[in-house]
């Protein structure tokens, strides 16, 4: 915790200097209130998630995004009184070197690169449905960061498709903030801009605690005709394989968003997991899982969102049902004026 503090007052401190960069240097990112009522348990999440980008220049680029957190339940189950903890995470502190338009180099602490969930829709101002799929920690182990070096760009590009890739080592760290694992993998896809569809595989192989491999597979959709957003992953490894799928709809077109009914976008996602064998730690469902989620959008003025959520799991140890209310907001503070 302390060592956030310090990362964070410097962010703040640096950023709040005269900008010499091209662009000016900004925080932004989100703050919510989750509730959440798990098999008759019932908890409050409040969370803040301050992004912060400094540019350095037209090739450097610093980017950095923590977790701020608090978990309230009841001690005792259901009658006891509210008890509350609070958890801090880097999730990343990456410098980034911008090459040229096909190749971006980055050294820290950065988004492990393994399909697209972990990298592209983990903010709480961006994800649907507030819970991860049940796969999510295949391939991102327990923090979803790696501590090391990534190179990602395009391989090969025309106006109707782009080759993309992104390919990264970590190295093992124990300490505190900066906790990650020793491994190597990559992630390469397909793009379709007329289409705007994408398409791609994963792969990862853990070098420590003895060494394995995962793999997975990824889609998404969001077609030019409707405001429709169809994305999902397959995941394998040791433990087990699985696989989500999901789906969001816009009741109105961009025109009439506007209206009440243009502000509401429902959402299902499926997923399954298969449990292989049984590998302690790896967070994962400790037997064969299924569940259906359904959830209601509400997009309010001034980037505020309304979540709710219901999810039914069906599993070997037990049914249950899941709940979420939420609300979010997303924000955006530049703060200095960058170079004309």
């Amino acid at each position: 915790m302390r060592l956030l503090i310090r990362w964070a007052a410097l962010i703040v401190a640096v950023c709040g200097m005269p900008s010499w960069a091209q662009d000016a240097p900004l925080i932004s990112g989100g703050v919510g209130l989750v509730s959440t009522t798990n098999g008759g348990a019932t908890f409050l999440q409040p969370i803040i998630a301050p992004v912060g980008v400094l540019p350095l220049g037209d090739h450097f680029l610093v980017e950095s995004r923590a977790d701020l957190r608090g978990f309230i339940a009841r001690s005792g189950g259901t009658t006891g009184p509210y008890e509350g903890e609070f958890f801090a995470n880097l999730e990343y502190l990456q410098l980034d070197y911008l090459a040229d338009s096909k190749l971006t180099l980055t050294v820290g602490r950065f988004l492990t690169p393994f399909n697209i969930y972990n990298e592209r829709y983990t903010p709480i101002w961006i994800r649907n449905l507030q819970d991860v799929p049940l796969i999510f920690p295949i391939g991102t182990r327990t923090t979803g960061s790696s501590d090391g070096v990534m190179a990602r760009g395009v391989i090969a590009g025309h106006p109707s498709w782009q080759l993309n890739y992104a390919a990264y080592f970590s190295a093992s760290s124990t300490t505190e903030q900066f906790a990650s694992g020793r491994s190597a993998g990559f992630r390469t896809g397909v793009y379709v801009p007329n289409a705007r569809f994408e398409i791609g595989i994963s792969y990862q192989r853990f070098l420590q605690n003895g060494h394995y491999n995962a793999s997975g597979a990824y889609l998404q959709w969001q077609p030019w005709v409707a405001p429709f957003k169809l994305r999902g992953e397959y995941a394998h490894s040791p433990s087990g394989q699985g696989y989500w799928l999901e789906a969001a709809y816009r009741l109105a077109k961009t025109q009439d968003a506007d209206t009440w009914l243009g502000k509401l976008q429902p959402v299902f996602r499926m997923q399954q997991f298969f449990r292989n064998s049984a590998i302690s730690g790896d967070l994962l469902p400790a037997t064969n899982t299924q569940q259906a989620d359904f959830g209601l959008n509400y997009y309010l003025p001034h980037e505020v969102r309304l979540n709710a959520s219901y999810s039914r799991q069906f599993s070997g140890i037990g049914d249950r049902n899941i709940w979420n209310v939420a609300i979010t907001y997303r924000f955006l503070l530049p703060l200095a004026r960058g170079a004309q």
